[in-house]
């Protein structure tokens, strides 16, 4: 059975990277492989994003040299469920 990666699921990779499942379409996904706090001047000309991602691209093909970890819950749809139920 081949592994179909999702996202919030953290894989290894053969090729020495491990992280989260940042996106995924049907031809490939990309990993969070490291995250860091943007500095001060690259937060003030864009605040809609806090951190840095460093993410590597992963196409389907490759997706069978992927070792599954564990998965994590969806924070923004964890998010929306709380906002929908407060209104």
């Amino acid at each position: 059975m081949t592994y179909n990666p999702q996202v919030n699921d953290f894989v290894v990779w053969t090729k020495g990277v491990e992280g989260w499942v940042y996106f995924r379409c049907d031809e490939y996904i990309t990993i969070e492989h490291n995250v860091r706090p943007k500095d001060e001047v690259n937060l003030e000309c864009c605040p809609i994003h806090k951190n840095n991602r460093l993410l590597v691209l992963c196409y389907k093909d490759q997706w069978k040299q992927l070792e599954y970890i564990k998965s994590r819950a969806p924070i923004h749809e964890e998010e929306e469920k709380l906002v929908s139920t407060c209104c």
